[in-house]
């Protein structure tokens, strides 16, 4: 992994807000704010439905900004700029979660939607700078690396949180003081290893600012939504990741679901996040090393096909050994399929554009587990068995398949 200072640097950002990733979005913030609303007097259900809202509304802001914060950060020394300010910004508001009064359950869910738009907006930026670090023939390798690192990254804060959290904080700390140090272990943990970006990434492709760079933003997104027939390739691309990435993405969000339907505890479902986060790490690795190898195209249809085993093998799904193994098999892919489809994207969207791609691509990736869950819920009732739901995301698997399979292959040679 011979990467010039540049290179890692870029990779360490993901490496930086994967804390953020892992203890605030997924383990600790949700408990915590639904023990603050249940003291303060808010039913379970009405907390869990405001949570939901909550992530629903930040999801959306990020997904409508993002072509425009994408087609602004085009413009020549914007792109740096605006990654700095919006992870600046969820830095600072996920400090901002240790510090609130546990009385103001409300303002909590207010500074959580404002840390989701840093840190997704940050994302949106972080992506398309993957076309200034490296190019068409390092795309894949960097983008993997990225994607391992970032795994890595969040097993090792998680496992930090951890600490705090059996030990008591030493002895010193209450279950409350706990989770607040664990926002500020998050927000330190970003704060620390997004550094060397700044310093050391720099904007390549870019185009020249104009006099009116906001409006000028807006009508080239319009544009090219309205002249969307001269992208075709990107255009079926986005369609098929789409498709499988709602797969894969519902499979890690229901998979606590399933996993408490067949009898499996709350621990035990922590230590299979764990362990699917260190298996990612190597296996998003050997992605790209595999894209580099073959093709990037070869390195997404073997992993699309591995999801399609884990739909099918869902089928059997009955013990806690069953859901090991197919956890397993899911770390071996996850990175690697979201690793491959940044780099493929990165290699065939215009380059001084990429920003503004990005911004779709993004849209497509916050809005992609919205079929899944759908399915599942609708299945799994109708069957009344969790795992036969889980099998039907194969449903999305084979779409994303044959579409992207579909692409011509002069179309993507290049990839």
């Amino acid at each position: 992994m011979k990467l010039t200072k540049e290179q890692w640097s870029w990779v360490f950002y993901d490496w930086a807000n994967s804390g953020y990733g892992i203890i605030v979005t997924t383990a600790v913030l949700p408990i915590y704010f639904k023990g603050i609303a249940a003291a303060n007097g808010v039913s379970a259900a009405n907390a869990t439905a405001y949570w939901g809202y909550a992530n629903s509304l930040g999801t959306l802001l990020v997904a409508l900004l993002a072509p425009f914060l994408g087609a602004l950060a085009d413009y020549q020394g914007y792109k740096k700029r605006l990654l700095t300010s919006f992870s600046i910004l969820g830095m600072v508001m996920t400090l901002g979660l240790a510090v609130l009064p546990t009385t103001q359950w409300q303002w909590l869910l207010v500074v959580y939607i404002i840390s989701v738009l840093g840190y997704s907006g940050g994302n949106l930026f972080y992506d398309s700078f993957l076309t200034d670090v490296s190019d068409n023939r390092s795309m894949d390798r960097i983008s993997s690396i990225g994607y391992g690192f970032g795994y890595l990254g969040g097993v090792i804060a998680f496992m930090l949180f951890m600490v705090l959290q059996l030990t008591h904080g030493f002895g010193q700390l209450s279950s409350t003081a706990v989770a607040r140090w664990g926002f500020v272990l998050a927000a330190l943990w970003w704060v620390i290893f997004f550094l060397p970006l700044p310093l050391n990434v720099h904007q390549r492709h870019s185009l020249s600012v104009t006099q009116a760079p906001l409006k000028q933003s807006w009508h080239r997104v319009w544009q090219t939504i309205r002249h969307l027939r001269q992208y075709q390739h990107l255009a079926w691309f986005l369609i098929a990741y789409f498709c499988y990435i709602d797969g894969v993405d519902t499979i890690f969000t229901m998979a606590t679901s399933i996993g408490l339907d067949i009898g499996i505890d709350s621990t035990t479902l922590i230590m299979v996040l764990l362990v699917v986060q260190l298996v990612a790490f190597p296996c998003s690795i050997f992605y790209g090393w595999l894209a580099g190898k073959t093709s990037t195209r070869t390195g997404i249809l073997m992993a699309i096909m591995v999801y399609l085993i884990i739909c099918v093998d869902a089928l059997r799904l009955q013990t806690t050994t069953d859901f090991w193994v197919l956890a397993i098999l899911v770390g071996t892919s996850q990175g690697g399929i979201q690793a491959l489809s940044r780099s493929y994207f990165g290699r065939i969207v215009p380059k001084n554009r990429a920003s503004e791609f990005f911004g779709f691509y993004n849209i497509l990736g916050k809005f992609s587990a919205v079929l899944g869950p759908v399915l599942v819920g609708v299945v799994t009732q109708l069957t009344g068995q969790s795992r036969i739901g889980a099998a039907s995301l194969a449903i999305l698997f084979i779409l994303g398949l044959v579409i992207f399979w579909s692409i011509p292959r002069q179309a993507i040679d290049n990839a």
